[in-house]
Parts: C-alpha cells; structure tokens; sequence
C-alpha cells in the first residue's frame, strides 16, 4: 500500500501541473468559444524567451516580469490581430487560425532564441523530501511539491477572480451569451483581452515549470496535448473541471503505467490519458462539470 500511495500522490502532483495547462484552454474557450490550438507554442514560447532573457546576463527576478510582459503582449496581438477579424465565423475557421498561429509562434521562438535544448534551473531540487521519506517510507519529490503547489495557488487564485469580479461576471456572462452580454454594455474585446492576457500569463508559469522538469525544448509544445484528456473529463468551459480532471487524468497514468504496464509491455502511460478520454466521451461527453446540451430537431 505504501508504494500504491506513493504511485498515486505522484501521478496526482503531475496532474495539478497538467491541470495548469488546460487552464489556458478553459479560459479562453469560455470566454470566445475558441479552442486554441495554439496554447502548447505559448507554453514553448514562454519558456523559450524566459531562458533566452537569462542567458543574456538579465537576472532571474527581472526575467520573470519581462517575459510576462512578453506573453501579455502575445495574448493582446492575438486577439487583436487573429481573433477580432474572424469574430462571427465558423468555429471550423477559428481553430484553423490558432493551428496556424501556433505553427508561427513556434517558429518565432526558435527565430528569436534558436533551436537548442536548455535547461532551466529555478533552484528547486528534483530530489525526495526527507522528513517524508523518514516518516512514512514514500518518495515524494521536493520539485514536485512545489511545483504543484505553484499550479495550485495559480489556479485557486484564478478561479477566485473569475468568480467574484466585476470581470469575472462580465466573462461569465460573455460566455453565455455574446450578443445579450454586448446588449447590456459589456465590451466583448475588452474581456476577451484581458483573457487573451492572462491566458499568456498561465502559459508563462507553465513553461517554467515544465521546461524545468523537461528541459525547454520543441516538445513542449507537446504538453498541451495531454491536456486535452483533461479538457475532455473536466468539461472545456470549466475552471474547477481543469482541476479534477488534471488530478483524475495524472492519478490514473501514473497507476496504469505501473500496475496494468507490466501486463501489456509497458509504456501505457503516453497512452492510456486518450484512452479513458474516449471511454469518457462515450458515457458523458460534455465533461464531469460541462452543462448538457439538449437541441431541438
């Protein structure tokens, strides 16, 4: 039992983190409908030009602001330059766009800060925390503890803000209804700047931390896929969906991949996530905390 819980604490520190990137997509996608293809290259991109801030000379304590400057000002071109000329087009053109912006913020990362993998160092040790080692016998990673404890102030904070602002209620009532919300005074490219905004924000605190696990490189922007098992079980216009269904979809890899692997070859835990998104799909397919759409024929 004690290497099952250690197994599970693990997989579930891993899904806060992958909880953070499908907050990027929630966010968005609540307030435009627009599910954007393009966060995994955000995520790239962010880590990307912090680690190539640093290694100009900049310190760490003024990269951190500066590359969120940066991703501030990628989320308003966005909106401003993708997004508000498409407003009121098939949702089939809207995710062409960002499949097409994510190919040029990938390749503008690497024009900008070349190809090379880095490593990025934030001072936190990948090593297991001893008092719990002692205590209980468990491996639990240092980095891990605090990297999911980042994701989880984040997101807690977030969830906050869109619940109990001015702004927040604008969102929600955006997402609801565009042209009811634009009726009463609410500025739909305002909100949907802001959000395009803090979008680039969360995908700066997720490339640090995944660059940080995985090293900055290409595949990063591969992160973003597995947030799609999360967006799937949680629903994709739901904040504390990204949250269970992070937990959910990390528990349940890191179990298949160590309790049913051995049985199948190994190497399930790529996998597995896509899986029981499908299975998902066929009982609930609006997510555990997306609304039923019931349309009349």
């Amino acid at each position: 039992m004690t290497f099952f819980f250690e197994v599970l604490i693990g997989g579930l520190l891993s899904g806060v983190m992958y909880s953070l990137v499908a907050l990027g997509f929630v966010l968005i996608y609540k307030a435009s409908g627009v599910f954007n293809f393009a966060q995994g290259a955000m995520v790239f991109f962010a880590a990307l030009t912090f680690v190539g801030l640093n290694e100009l000379g900049i310190p760490f304590w003024l990269c951190v602001p500066a590359t969120l400057a940066a991703m501030i000002l990628l989320g308003l071109a966005t909106e401003k330059f993708v997004l508000r000329p498409l407003v009121n087009q098939p949702q089939i053109t809207l995710f062409m766009a960002t499949i097409g912006l994510s190919f040029f913020i990938e390749g503008l990362a690497q024009l900008m800060w070349g190809a090379n993998v880095r490593g990025l160092d934030l001072g936190i040790q990948d090593e297991p925390i001893q008092w719990i080692s002692d205590a209980t016998t468990m491996n639990v990673s240092k980095f891990d503890i605090t990297a999911a404890g980042i994701a989880a102030v984040l997101v807690t904070v977030l969830a906050v803000f869109f619940s109990r602002t001015r702004i927040g209620r604008a969102l929600r009532a955006v997402a609801d209804d565009h042209q009811a919300a634009l009726a009463v005074g609410i500025p739909l490219q305002q909100i949907w700047g802001i959000v395009w905004a803090v979008a680039g924000a969360v995908a700066l605190v997720a490339g640090m931390l995944w660059g940080a696990r995985n090293g900055v490189q290409f595949a990063l922007t591969f992160v973003a896929l597995k947030a799609l098992p999360v967006l799937i079980l949680g629903g994709f216009e739901s904040i504390p969906g990204a949250i269970v269904g992070g937990l959910i979809i990390g528990a349940s890899e890191k179990l298949a991949e160590v309790f049913l692997g051995p049985y199948v070859g190994g190497g399930i835990e790529g996998w597995f996530p896509y899986v029981l998104a499908l299975l998902f799909l066929l009982v609930r397919p609006e997510g555990l905390f997306g609304e039923k759409i019931i349309r009349r024929i």
